[in-house]
């Protein structure tokens, strides 16, 4: 039991420590000129679509939970948008080669269409985030006409 009451005062130390190294915020209040919405004229309800679906993993301005202030689970949330803004940066959009968007926009419709984005581990507290079939079509069809004017 002595163990087990050490085992426990530690964890406890521990979480109360990691507390104290914060992570870089992903947070901006401009939206540039290079951003996806802004340079293909969307219509408000992809553009709303993709704002709640999209944006948080994709964009330099991410809406944090109120959870996101405790850690490990600030790290985690950290690195999950890193890897998201090296894959696709919404923000960036316009300073993509024409090539590089014609195989983000494939890429995209195909994730969409295949279910893997928005990301599951996403939507289980993100509710508004799931696309129903009808937001999935009307985002992809979106896509597939840009993709065909480039």
């Amino acid at each position: 039991m002595k163990i087990f009451k050490i085992i426990a005062w530690v964890a406890l130390g521990s979480f109360i420590v990691i507390q104290f190294f914060p992570v870089d915020y992903n947070s901006s209040e401009t939206v540039p000129k290079t951003d996806f919405m802004l340079v293909n004229k969307v219509p408000a309800t992809i553009e709303k679509t993709l704002q709640v679906s999209c944006y948080d993993c994709h964009s330099n301005n991410t809406e944090y939970p109120w959870y996101n202030k405790v850690q490990p689970v600030a790290w985690y949330l950290e690195d999950h948008v890193k890897q998201g803004k090296s894959e696709l940066n919404f923000n960036e959009w316009d300073s993509y080669s024409d090539r590089r968007k014609n195989s983000k926009l494939r890429s995209m419709i195909k994730q969409i269409e295949s279910g893997e984005m928005p990301m599951e581990s996403y939507t289980l507290i993100h509710r508004d985030a799931i696309m129903d079939s009808l937001k999935q079509n009307t985002v992809i069809n979106f896509l597939k006409e840009l993709k065909s004017k480039n």
